[in-house]
């Protein structure tokens, strides 16, 4: 357990380096507009549905696609996430 902690611990001393600048993020996501609309639609749902699924306004789904903002932090994960693993990350938002 100690050896968990440990790794845990220098894992978040490592992050707040990233964040101070102090040291380069080992791995970046990019989201682009043109992945977003890849990504909502092989999941087969439409805008409205696939703006409810993830829990956003489907204003901000549409600014997305079409390149006018970038989905940021949690969001950019769960695209991610659907990306990699549609059928399974869709069940368990209960799409």
């Amino acid at each position: 357990m100690s050896t968990f902690f440990d790794e845990l611990l220098e894992s978040v001393q490592q992050m707040d380096e990233v964040v101070k600048g102090e040291r380069a993020p080992s791995r970046e996501f990019h989201v682009d507009a043109t992945q977003v609309k890849v990504i909502r639609k092989a999941t087969g749902l439409t805008q409205v549905q696939f703006a409810q699924c993830i829990g956003i306004e489907v204003a901000t789904l549409r600014n997305w696609e079409q390149g006018r903002r970038e989905p940021t932090g949690p969001a950019k994960a769960l695209l991610t996430a659907i990306k990699n693993d549609p059928k399974h990350v869709l069940q368990a938002l209960g799409a």
